[in-house]
């Protein structure tokens, strides 16, 4: 019996979250939709020239893995998250943040050079999220981070798709994926963002080596994967690299692929306010689910209605105890 449900590996990024107009993202000059690595002279140029705009969000401790390895926590796994913050007050609340919530990691492991990451999330009235992300010490994450032995006692090991980015980042991928397979863990990765799929694919394939247990991704990123306007051929470009899968379709539910069928999960139609999360969300209930011993389609339901609820507030993640009541619902 393994110590961990889940491993995961990932950025640490403190989260500010802004609502503005189509018209001041072009204004601004950011691609809507997308995350864009920014230096923290741009990121704090756009904060000024947004001043004053409603901040939805308290800041919160961030970065997609680590949405995903919190949800997972709350939902009743047990969890260990390794990322790199600087020994600074950001660095000092998001790792709080991140006990508070329950989840392991090296919490006495603080670099002393660089600055904690940031992520500014952008939110239109159309939901849709744009974020200008300031990496700072998290470009930096390296084998270093890496904690094998708990690795090592885990079910699963779940990495961000955004570590493609940076040559340490996806080292520790690659290395990370080494370990849990020579120790037989269970891989899962996530393609985290459609520009990802598109700049970094060599690097994602290396990410990937000779292929994972399981891949996340939403529809836009599994087209990209393979190619294709075609979702039969993202399907089955997926099985290539993926031994099972899931694809987010937004407001038409999700595609969940379990190594034998295809598994079509309805949608739960909501307002849509901020889909910041979303992704993250559906990623970590669903881990919850299948190292709880769930079916694909079980774990797809409770991954399909927490991402609902998710986008239906603001804010990448829901309060603790709404994860018992999701639960308890199925």
């Amino acid at each position: 019996m393994s110590k961990y449900h889940i491993y995961g590996l990932g950025a640490a990024l403190v989260d500010t979250e802004i609502d503005v107009s189509d018209s001041d993202l072009t204004n601004l000059g950011i691609d809507k939709g997308l995350m864009t690595l920014v230096d923290r002279e741009r990121q704090e140029a756009i904060m000024q020239s947004l001043d004053g705009h409603l901040v939805h969000a308290k800041q919160a401790s961030g970065g997609s893995a680590a949405n995903s390895i919190i949800a997972a926590t709350y939902f009743g796994s047990s969890t260990f998250y390794s990322c790199k913050v600087a020994d600074d007050a950001l660095g000092e609340f998001y790792m709080n943040d991140l006990r508070a919530a329950g989840v392991d990691a090296d919490y006495s492991q603080k670099s002393t050079e660089g600055v904690t990451g940031t992520c500014l999330v952008m939110i239109t009235p159309d939901a849709e999220r744009s974020m200008n992300t300031y990496l700072g010490i998290s470009e930096t994450l390296s084998t270093a981070e890496l904690n094998e032995a708990a690795l090592a006692d885990s079910e699963y090991l779940y990495m961000e798709g955004y570590l493609v980015t940076s040559p340490t980042g996806r080292a520790a991928a690659i290395r990370a994926r080494e370990v849990a397979e020579q120790n037989g863990v269970k891989t899962a990765l996530s393609f985290s963002d459609p520009g990802m799929v598109e700049f970094f694919r060599d690097g994602l394939q290396e990410m990937l080596g000779n292929g994972v247990d399981m891949v996340f991704c939403n529809e836009e990123e599994a087209l990209g994967w393979a190619q294709s306007r075609s979702l039969d051929e993202a399907v089955a470009a997926l099985k290539k690299v993926a031994k099972t899968f899931a694809i987010t379709l937004g407001a038409k539910g999700a595609l969940v692929f379990d190594g034998h069928e295809l598994i079509e999960i309805a949608p739960r139609q909501v307002k849509a306010i901020d889909s910041n999360g979303a992704g993250d969300m559906f990623a970590g209930a669903f881990l919850y689910a299948i190292t709880a011993g769930k079916s694909f389609a079980e774990a797809g339901r409770l991954a399909s209605q927490s991402a609902a609820e998710v986008v239906s507030h603001y804010g990448p993640r829901l309060p603790a105890a709404r994860h018992g009541e999701l639960l308890a619902a199925l």
